[in-house]
């Protein structure tokens, strides 16, 4: 079986918590997008500064190089737009489920300013906002960040395994 799992948001949303519970639960690989960022980019949001969709193309090929070579994988990557998720779809080699974890800038504000060792700063919270394109249930299943991680990992557990064949 060939599943091949994105959990996106934006930067504090708890993509890394939930692929790694994911992961124990289904026991499926979980990669974190963040280590597939080439090191310019990483540069750029340590000194604050946000990237662009030219600098953003690079790093989603890899991401959907994973989703191809790496499958079953869980892969946690922002994929704040359409044409992000596309991309990734694109080159993923196969069906790719996404999982939106949604939340206000007010939560997740909150979750960043606890989180140490990251490099990137809550000042470019709202440059991810900006940029989110919330997908529509077509495209991915949106669950709420506002409850115990426990139950996002259900939920979510749940959906992925109605959604097999």
């Amino acid at each position: 079986m060939n599943v091949r799992v994105v959990i996106m948001g934006v930067s504090g949303c708890g993509k890394s918590s939930v692929g790694e519970g994911l992961s124990a639960r289904l026991c499926i690989p979980y990669r974190d997008g963040d280590d597939l960022h080439p090191a310019e980019n990483v540069d750029k949001m340590r000194t604050g500064v946000a990237l662009t969709d030219d600098d953003r193309w690079p790093w989603l090929d890899r991401v959907a190089a994973v989703l191809a070579n790496d499958a079953p994988v869980i892969v946690g990557c922002s994929a704040l737009r359409r044409t992000y998720r596309d991309r990734l779809r694109a080159g993923a080699g196969g069906p790719v489920q996404f999982v939106h974890l949604s939340g206000s800038l007010d939560l997740i504000a909150g979750r960043m300013a606890t989180r140490t060792g990251h490099y990137m700063p809550t000042s470019l919270l709202d440059s991810q906002f900006a940029a989110l394109e919330p997908p529509g249930p077509d495209e991915a299943l949106t669950v709420s960040i506002d409850q115990p991680l426990p139950a996002l990992i259900d939920t979510i557990t749940t959906h992925l395994e109605g959604a097999q064949p």
